[in-house]
């Protein structure tokens, strides 16, 4: 199964600006019960941020962190994926490099933003499908 196919269940993507506030990206993050948004300038992904920046925003800063603008504080090491990559191949990127979430980028253009979560959904999903066909055919026989 390729990303494409896992992006056809998700909703909208969340995304926040360069210029948006440490505190304006917390209510967003707790507002939709997410762990990231993919940050945005003129259309292109600039960044990620996180929990994680959050973190290590306050542990720097303390409260004066909440100020901050998003774009000084994000990652940028952004590795990305295609949407015909394989979910499988998703997952081991998102192992080797101990990341959690990775944006789907078809040319330029941001087509969706999937989360180590939705590589394991998909697994599991996989694995028990193919245990009811199993099943089901070991029934049959």
């Amino acid at each position: 199964m390729t990303i494409a196919a896992i992006l056809k269940d998700k909703g909208d993507i969340q995304s926040l600006a360069p210029d948006s506030t440490v505190a304006q990206a917390v209510a967003l993050l707790a507002e939709k019960r997410i762990g990231a948004a993919p940050v945005l300038d003129g259309g292109k992904v600039v960044g990620i941020f996180s929990e994680r920046d959050v973190i290590h925003c306050l542990q720097s800063d303390g409260a004066a962190a909440l100020e901050r603008r998003i774009g000084d504080v994000m990652t940028t090491a952004v590795k990305s994926i295609g949407p015909n990559e394989s979910a499988i191949g998703a997952l081991s990127l998102i192992t080797q490099r101990r990341i959690r979430h990775l944006p789907v980028i078809d040319g330029d253009t941001l087509v969706g933003f999937v989360s180590i979560g939705d590589l394991v959904k998909y697994r599991i999903d996989r694995i028990e499908a193919d245990a009811a066909a199993m099943r089901e055919y070991i029934q049959s026989a």
